[in-house]
């Protein structure tokens, strides 16, 4: 339930500022006749969004007892691969989003409405796909999948809520530390994510080592404890924990977060740029 509602929250508040930033800008280029097909668009990349889910869904269903767990985890570690890379992609490049996107949107309002959803359609489905298979395989590991459901759609929510008060002006979000410390939040959900996938492989043979366990706490936290919850779905440590997914939890979590805590050369320029309170992001979404 708690990873699920960061990972809503952060990949929904990005798909939420790429929204309010492309509607942003076919308002004030004087072409209000456009919004309605870049809403057309966002709805075809939530559908999609959709519809990776409840193919994931079926794939792993129709897979059998032996075939699902490797499902599970080829796609955990696969995933984790996706959001890793996403989380330093946004990294590099949340500074030039906005410039990027109403280049692409300035030649697609010159092309038609066509082209105005479907730039709408890329930039929406990228966030919205990713977060479908990143929700997907974290509550593949979940045990409660109405508390995971419900974990997603409350983080979800709020990333709706806060995307549509930062367009409107009625709040003022530091994105840039927003970001910083929900990707440090992802990190760990992730390094979680593959430890439950190594385990989904070892459960079947396909990894070797599911007898050799790191610790076993069940007799002190039991497995379906309130604490043994938490600590599953916030850094994704299980009360039983083998060897091999102790070690690729640490690898991961500390290659990753080091690398991703580590100043760009872009950012220290100037003492006054490093000083700017807000990302250029809330800036753009401005209706003015």
């Amino acid at each position: 339930m708690f990873s699920n509602a960061i990972i809503g929250l952060r990949e929904g508040l990005e798909a939420a500022l790429v929204v309010g930033i492309l509607l942003a800008y076919v308002l004030r280029s004087d072409r209000k006749a456009l919004a309605r097909s870049l809403w057309a668009g966002v709805a075809g990349a939530l559908g999609v969004s959709v519809a990776v889910a409840l193919m994931l869904n079926s794939a792993a269903g129709s897979l059998g007892e032996t075939g699902e767990p490797i499902f599970a985890g080829v796609m955990s570690i696969a995933t984790v691969g996706l959001v890793t890379w996403m989380i330093f992609w946004m990294k590099r490049t949340a500074r030039s989003m906005r410039s990027d996107l109403q280049g692409k949107l300035d030649i697609a309002m010159n092309l038609g409405p066509a082209a105005v959803a479907g730039i709408a359609f890329v930039a929406v489905a990228r966030e919205g796909v990713e977060t479908a298979l990143f929700l997907w395989t974290a509550s593949s590991a979940g045990s409660n999948p109405v508390s995971n459901g419900f974990g997603a759609a409350a983080g979800l929510a709020i990333a709706v809520l806060l995307g549509r008060a930062i367009y409107k002006g009625a709040i003022k979000v530091n994105l840039a530390k927003f970001f910083r410390i929900s990707g440090i939040a992802l990190i760990v959900i992730a390094a979680g994510v593959l430890a439950g996938g190594i385990c989904d492989l070892q459960e079947v043979g396909f990894l070797p080592g599911i007898n050799t366990l790191a610790w076993d706490l069940s007799t002190a936290i039991p497995e379906n404890s309130m604490t043994a919850i938490i600590l599953d779905g916030l850094a994704g440590f299980s009360v039983k924990m083998t060897t091999l997914q102790l070690a690729s939890w640490v690898g991961f979590t500390a290659i990753v977060l080091a690398a991703f805590l580590r100043p760009t050369k872009s950012v220290a320029v100037s003492s006054a740029t490093s000083q700017q309170p807000q990302s250029e992001l809330a800036e753009s979404t401005a209706p003015r």
